[in-house]
């Protein structure tokens, strides 16, 4: 999938969604770590993944916090 197309999917979401969502996110990165810690990760990269995907679901959040503010 196209970045563009991720941001637009998640834009798409509500407030409630995006919070569940990020919920979702922040479950499985600490999964991933702990993963790491006891030496039983094989994907390395969803780590980084993770942590985008958890920063643009903040970001995008933020901005329509700001947008509901202003509006």
């Amino acid at each position: 999938m196209a970045k563009g197309n991720k941001a637009a999917d998640v834009r798409a979401k509500s407030a409630d969604e995006l919070a569940t969502m990020l919920l979702d996110l922040r479950k499985e990165q600490f999964n991933l770590r702990f993963q790491r810690a006891t030496g039983q990760q094989e994907g390395v990269g969803r780590v980084r993944q993770v942590r985008r995907e958890i920063a643009r679901v903040k970001t995008i959040a933020a901005e329509k916090k700001i947008s509901a503010v202003k509006s």
